[in-house]
C-alpha cells in the first residue's frame, strides 16, 4: 500500500494542526489522574498514619475503591467518547478532579471521608487521562501513530517527573494538607488548551456496508475474539503487578535504608525512563511488529520488578525503577495502538474502556494485597511481596506471545482519512 497519501505528507508538516491538538492532549494527560494520584499516593501514607493513625491496608483500601470505580464508569466513558466531542467529556471531568483532589486537604480523622474522596476521583479519572485524549489523537494521525500515541503518554511521564519530588517539597516544608491543594491547582492547568484545541479531526463522511461512517468491528465481535481476553488478562496482571509496587515504593525503599527524598527522586527516574521508552517504543511501532515489542517491554517490567525485590541502596533502586520505568511507560503506548489495529476506531474509546476495566480490577487488588501482606506481616514489606508481583509480570509477558498477527483492519480506515484531505 502506498503511503505517500495526501494526509501522510500533511502529517510531515510542521503546521500539520494534528501536532497541535497532540501538544494540548499531552499537556492535559501531564496533569491528570494517571501521573497525579499513583505517583503521589505513597507519598502520604506516613503523614496521614501520624496525623490520624490509619493503617496502610485501610488506606490502600481509597486507592483500591478509586480503581474499582474506574473499572465500573471506563466502558460508559468510553461510550461517551465514542459518541461526543471530546471536549464535553474532559473539562467537567477536569474540574471535578481539581475539587476532589483539593477536597483531602479538609480531611478530618473520620477515614469513611477519604473513601469518599477516593470515589469521587474514580469516577473522573478517565476523563482526564491518556484515556480520553487518545481517541481523538487517532483521527489525526496513521502514518506517525505510534510516536503520536508515544508523545500524548510523555505527559504522563513528565508528570510523574515533576510531582513526586513537588509533593514531597511541599508535605515537608508546608504539610500534607497544602500538597494535596497544590495537586488540586496543579489538575486545573490542563482546562485552557483542551478548551481551546483538542477536538476530532473533521472527516468527509464515508459510507460503509453496515451504513455506519467509520471503519472497525463493532463491540459483539470484538468481544467474541479470543485476541480481546488475551488483552485483559494481560492488563489484569500488569496493573496488579506495577499498581501493587508503585503505590507502595517509597515505604518499601525507606524501610530498606532509602532517605525519603531520594526515595521521590527514583519514583522521578522511574517517570524520566517511561518518557524514553515511550518516545522509543512510538518510533519502533511505526517500523516493527507491535506484538513482540509489547512482549519485550512486559519482559523489562518483570525484570524492573525483580530488581526493586531486593535493592537495598539508591543506586540498585534507580536501575530497577528505570527498568520498571521503561517497561511499564512504553506499554501504554503499545495496547491503544494494538487495539485499534484488531478492531479499528468505529468503537475504539468503548473497546478501550473495557480494557481500562480490567487494569483498574488489576489496580484495585495490587494495592490492596500489598497492604494486606504488609499488615499480616506485622508492618514490614517482605522481599517475597515483591517478588510475586515479578513473577505476576512475568505472566503478562507470556500471555503475550499468545497474540496473533495483527489483521490489517486500519486499510480501509487509511483510505477514508485520506480521502478526507
Amino acid at each position: 500500500m502506498n503511503t505517500h497519501t495526501p494526509c501522510a505528507d500533511q502529517e510531515n508538516a510542521i503546521r500539520y494542526p494534528g501536532w497541535g491538538v497532540l501538544a494540548a492532549a499531552s499537556t492535559g494527560v501531564m496533569v491528570s489522574f494517571a501521573p497525579i494520584v499513583p505517583y503521589t499516593f505513597s507519598l502520604f501514607l506516613d503523614p496521614l498514619h501520624e496525623a490520624f493513625g490509619w493503617k496502610r491496608g485501610a488506606m490502600g483500601g481509597a486507592f483500591a475503591l478509586a480503581a474499582i470505580t474506574v473499572a465500573l464508569v471506563s466502558p460508559i466513558i468510553g461510550i461517551l467518547l465514542d459518541r461526543f466531542a471530546p471536549r464535553r467529556i474532559i473539562l467537567p471531568g477536569v474540574f471535578i478532579f481539581a475539587l476532589g483532589l483539593a477536597a483531602l486537604s479538609r480531611l478530618t480523622p473520620n477515614i469513611v471521608q477519604f473513601y469518599a474522596s477516593f470515589f469521587v476521583l474514580g469516577l473522573v479519572a478517565n476523563t482526564t487521562a491518556q484515556f480520553a485524549y487518545t481517541r481523538t489523537v487517532l483521527t489525526w494521525f496513521t502514518t506517525h501513530r505510534g510516536m503520536a500515541l508515544a508523545l500524548l503518554l510523555t505527559g504522563s511521564g513528565v508528570g510523574s517527573i515533576l510531582f513526586p519530588p513537588l509533593t514531597q517539597w511541599m508535605i515537608q516544608h508546608h504539610g500534607w494538607r497544602s500538597a494535596y491543594l497544590f495537586l488540586g491547582c496543579i489538575a486545573l492547568l490542563g482546562i485552557p488548551l483542551t478548551a481551546a484545541l483538542v477536538r476530532d479531526r473533521p472527516e468527509r463522511p464515508v459510507l460503509h456496508a453496515d451504513n455506519s461512517t467509520e471503519s472497525g468491528a463493532t463491540v459483539a465481535v470484538a468481544l467474541r475474539a479470543p485476541v480481546f481476553w488475551i488483552f485483559a488478562a494481560i492488563t489484569i496482571l500488569s496493573a496488579f503487578s506495577e499498581n501493587g509496587l508503585v503505590t507502595n515504593l517509597t515505604a518499601v525503599l525507606a524501610q530498606r535504608g532509602v532517605l525519603a527524598s531520594n526515595a521521590a527522586l527514583i519514583l522521578s527516574m522511574r517517570g524520566g525512563a517511561g518518557i524514553l521508552g515511550r518516545l522509543c517504543v512510538g518510533y519502533a511501532l511505526d517500523r516493527f511488529s507491535a506484538r513482540r515489542i509489547q512482549t519485550f517491554v512486559l519482559a523489562l517490567t518483570a525484570i524492573g520488578t525483580l530488581i526493586l525485590a531486593f535493592a537495598d541502596t539508591g543506586v540498585t533502586a534507580a536501575v530497577g525503577a528505570t527498568a520498571l520505568g521503561v517497561g511499564l511507560g512504553s506499554e501504554a503506548d503499545v495496547m491503544p495502538y494494538l487495539l485499534a489495529r484488531y478492531f479499528g476506531r468505529r468503537n475504539f474509546s468503548a473497546l478501550y474502556g473495557l480494557t481500562w476495566t480490567a487494569y483498574a480490577i488489576g489496580g484495585a487488588t495490587g494495592p490492596l494485597w500489598m497492604g494486606h501482606m504488609y499488615d499480616s506481616a506485622g508492618g514490614i514489606y517482605k522481599s517475597d511481596f515483591v517478588v510475586f508481583l515479578a513473577a505476576i509480570a512475568s505472566g503478562a509477558t507470556v500471555l503475550s506471545l499468545f497474540l496473533p498477527r495483527v489483521m490489517n483492519v486500519s486499510e480501509p480506515e487509511m483510505a477514508m482519512t485520506a480521502s478526507s484531505c
